[in-house]
């Protein structure tokens, strides 16, 4: 006992406390012999030291963390290494690969597209191959998880992976040597031309490539005519703050405040354009719904609040939390809420929340569908309290928790029907149309060489439709009623059409053909027209 008790001792001595990371040495440690933190080491060190059993003490430790960042807010969280690698991929705007777009189909990876220029494409893998194994290891016709299929393909730059391919019209299993490197992940999901002056863009999240991508995407719209935009934020669940500050900066005069942050012991900080914006005329209207989030909801706050443009959709998530990284020396990190975020008005984006009640939190999204505020406008209503006017035309717009649009759009239930949102969900639509696209593709691209042409004159296949209903039949899935069967079929034709033009071209022209039919997108339209 008495061992056990001096090296109790020697690690409570104050030169063994945290001296760890260069991260702390900002930090005031309270090293007295009743402070919280000597209480949490001499249970871990007493667990470690005296308990019956055996005891995982890394696994006893992330669980400690665990446990009080749950008690703090919704989004302060901690991460194991793996964790933080997987989140900051997206974000980064690359990750170390082989360089294809793929789905599964009959247990096996079939290539949609390779990246351009790519590591894939430069050695001749086109789409429609079935890659069959890695490095000699069977991936297909083993059940096997696509995340292990991932993790194998995947590999530091440089590396090599051997792949096993079958191609249609080749007998022989074909063999390519393909060299892992950095492959870009796109955060602008689509740019085009929506109508004559008006251009499309949608964000998918805001990463360290986006403000670059929307430039570009900006400069090839201009170069067809554009002079007013749609920006799609609808899904977009935010990203890095910068990106969303050097988006908005677009948009906005100078020394126009865009957001700011403030918190118990951070002082007030501020964003504001520099007037070196590249789209400061022109008329926009951004499209939100309730999940879009944070970076997201930042741009669309300075937006409103500036009176730059209208917002069209639903009330934004509401996550306007300031998470400060707190890399730990394992590679681990603890996402530490440091401040809120203000949109210019003062409104503060976080919606209200109880400590330590995440699944409440979670729930959010569901609760404003049962109490009817995603369905119906007459549901919403604001206190007094919660009013705030915007910067230059003193509108009034609304606090409490996310972004309120200007223009509600409800969202329609009844659009699809429970046939149609079944044989979606169990894949049998994504399925089909990719066993239809691999065993057309040749024909569709020599028949299909104008986007512009197959918009107008492209007509889903019927044998397309059957095998969907067939498989659907198959398993277990019907619809209700020939009514039901009727008004499936336009909606679900247009998804095909689409899903057809994303597999021969590219998401751009997968939303050209899906807005068509999109009512928030209409919506916006005649904003345009209106302002």
């Amino acid at each position: 006992m008495k061992k056990i008790l001096i090296i109790i001792a020697l690690v409570f001595s104050p030169s063994h406390l945290l001296t760890f990371s260069p991260v702390y040495a900002q930090f005031r440690i309270n090293q007295s012999d009743d402070s919280p933190l000597r209480k949490l080491q001499f249970a871990e060190i007493a667990i470690s030291n005296l308990y019956v059993d055996n005891v995982d003490e890394k696994k006893l430790v992330e669980d400690a963390i665990r446990g009080m960042l749950d008690k703090l807010d919704p989004h302060s969280s901690y991460m194991t290494p793996k964790e933080v690698k997987e989140a900051n991929e997206p974000l980064n705007g690359n990750f170390e690969g082989i360089g294809v777009q793929f789905n599964m189909i009959e247990d096996t990876l079939l290539v949609i597209q390779p990246v351009t220029n790519g590591p894939s494409e430069k050695v001749g893998i086109i789409a429609g191959d079935r890659i069959i194994s890695v490095n000699d290891s069977a991936i297909a016709g083993v059940k096997m998880p696509k995340e292990e299929i991932m993790k194998r393909l995947r590999g530091p730059k440089g590396t090599k992976v051997k792949l096993g391919i079958i191609r249609q019209g080749i007998k022989d299993k074909l063999t390519f040597t393909v060299v892992r490197d950095k492959i870009p992940v796109k955060s602008v999901d689509a740019v085009y031309m929506i109508r004559p002056q008006i251009g499309y863009i949608r964000i998918g999240n805001f990463g360290a490539t986006t403000h670059q991508e929307f430039l570009s995407g900006l400069k090839t719209l201009r170069d067809q005519g554009m002079k007013h935009l749609i920006l799609d934020l609808q899904e977009n669940g935010g990203g890095y703050l910068k990106a969303a500050v050097d988006i908005a900066n677009e948009f906005l005069q100078r020394n126009d405040l865009i957001v700011y942050t403030e918190g118990r012991k951070v002082p007030r900080t501020e964003y504001k354009a520099d007037g070196g914006g590249v789209f400061r005329e022109g008329k926009i209207v951004v499209l939100v719904d309730s999940y879009t989030a944070s970076a997201a909801e930042i741009v669309t706050g300075a937006i409103q609040d500036q009176d730059r443009g209208i917002v069209v959709g639903r009330r934004t998530f509401g996550k306007g939390l300031v998470q400060r990284p707190l890399d730990m020396p394992d590679g681990s990190m603890i996402r530490l809420t440091i401040a809120h975020y203000y949109t210019p008005s003062g409104r503060c984006i976080q919606k209200p929340y109880t400590k330590g009640d995440n699944r409440d939190y979670a729930m959010d999204v569901i609760n404003r569908l049962k109490s009817g505020e995603l369905t119906n406008a007459d549901s919403i209503h604001f206190a007094d309290s919660l009013k705030y006017e915007t910067l230059r035309e003193h509108r009034t717009v609304y606090g409490g928790g996310g972004i309120m649009p200007d223009e509600y759009i409800p969202l329609d239930t009844t659009i699809y029907t429970k046939f149609h949102r079944e044989l979606t969900a169990k894949s049998i639509v994504l399925q089909q149309n990719l066993r239809y696209v691999d065993n057309h593709r040749k024909q569709l691209k020599k028949a299909w060489t104008s986007f512009e042409d197959y918009k107008q004159r492209f007509e889903v296949p019927q044998s397309l439709v059957d095998a969907i209903l067939k498989e659907g039949e198959k398993q277990k899935i019907k619809p209700r009623d020939k009514a039901e069967l009727e008004k499936t079929l336009p909606h679900l034709r247009l998804q095909l059409k689409a899903l057809i033009a994303r597999d021969i071209w590219d998401m751009s022209e997968y939303y050209s053909i899906y807005n068509e039919e999109n009512e928030m997108v209409k919506r916006a339209l005649k904003v345009m027209e209106k302002q």
